[in-house]
């Protein structure tokens, strides 16, 4: 057992999420960073499936009374095992009886820490994922709380401390980010000036940012009147779905759909985040900067097949 001893900001349980449950208007969940969720598990030999501890920003701290495997990915932070501090992206090991502190943070904004055998609560529709929205998955579908206790599963094989993922191979950590979008049919609702300013200015992460969604802050941008005088309809009236990685537009100020978002109404959407870009939304933190870049469709599909093929390199690299 592992026993949480401050949760930090927010701390939760989460794994690659619920594939197929949109339509039921139910969340993907899941780990808003997925490259450094997956390398969590490779490192202490679990598989791509098992759940790991999303931690946002800094000040989890835990014990544990059994000996066990772990691995803290994602953001640059301190990690700490009794006060001596070790590397991230690296396998370390966490005997019985220890405190694991994540520490000050330099760059990015969630840490992955995964433990050899996952971490074992139910799996609710496919996944053990936390959905605080609708209070699905985890621990009793919310963020972790000072003295819960969870259970290590039983891990499928031994791997020695110090397996690492080579420097070469670790996302570089930045206060400001391009973020690629494929820009959707709500775009030509925006007047040509701010149409060039979401692809060509940029805006600041706002602080209220959670596993929802992420604000902006920036330039303002306008909606156009329609071109056919007969439609009436404001924007929050035509009935599209949001997809995971939706760009938003309202009240002027564009907002991302994240993992814990739901297909809804109220905003028009402007575009689509691509999908390797969403682990670069999941590490950046206010006043951190992203500046949105335009890409095709195809170039979309492109980027995702290399990003795909990147995951298994890194994976295969772990040494």
């Amino acid at each position: 057992m592992i026993t949480i001893v401050d949760p930090g900001v927010r701390t939760t349980v989460q794994d690659l999420g619920r594939a197929g449950t949109m339509a039921m208007a139910m969340p993907p969940a899941g780990a808003l960073d997925q490259f450094a969720n997956r390398i969590a598990n490779a490192l202490v030999g679990n598989g791509p499936k098992a759940a790991t501890l999303e931690t946002a920003l800094t000040g989890l701290t835990l014990t544990t009374d059994t000996d066990c495997t772990v691995a803290v990915t994602g953001a640059d932070v301190d990690v700490l095992v009794d006060g001596v501090t070790h590397p991230t992206w690296t396998a370390l090991w966490l005997p019985a009886g220890s405190e694991l502190r994540i520490g000050e943070i330099r760059g990015g904004a969630h840490s992955y820490i995964a433990f050899a055998g996952g971490i074992d609560v139910p799996v609710v529709m496919g996944s053990r994922a936390t959905d605080l929205r609708s209070g699905v998955g985890g621990l009793g579908g919310r963020a972790l709380r000072s003295k819960d206790m969870l259970r290590i599963g039983q891990r499928t094989r031994a791997v020695e401390e110090g397996r690492h993922l080579p420097m070469r191979l670790r996302p570089a950590l930045s206060a400001s980010e391009e973020i690629r979008v494929v820009l959707g049919v709500g775009a030509h609702r925006l007047n040509p000036e701010s149409l060039r300013a979401l692809t060509e200015r940029e805006f600041r992460l706002a602080p209220d940012a959670d596993r929802v969604s992420c604000s902006l802050v920036g330039e303002t941008l306008e909606i156009a009147e329609p071109e056919d005088p007969e439609d009436t309809r404001r924007p929050d009236e035509v009935p599209l779905a949001f997809p995971l990685g939706a760009v938003t537009v309202t009240g002027g100020a564009p907002t991302c759909l994240l993992r814990d978002a739901v297909p809804g109404r109220g905003a028009l959407a402007v575009g689509t985040v691509i999908t390797p870009d969403l682990d670069l939304l999941a590490q950046v933190k206010a006043p951190d900067e992203v500046r949105f870049t335009a890409v095709d469709i195809d170039s979309a599909l492109r980027l995702r097949t290399e990003h795909s093929d990147f995951v298994r390199t890194a994976i295969r690299a772990i040494a």
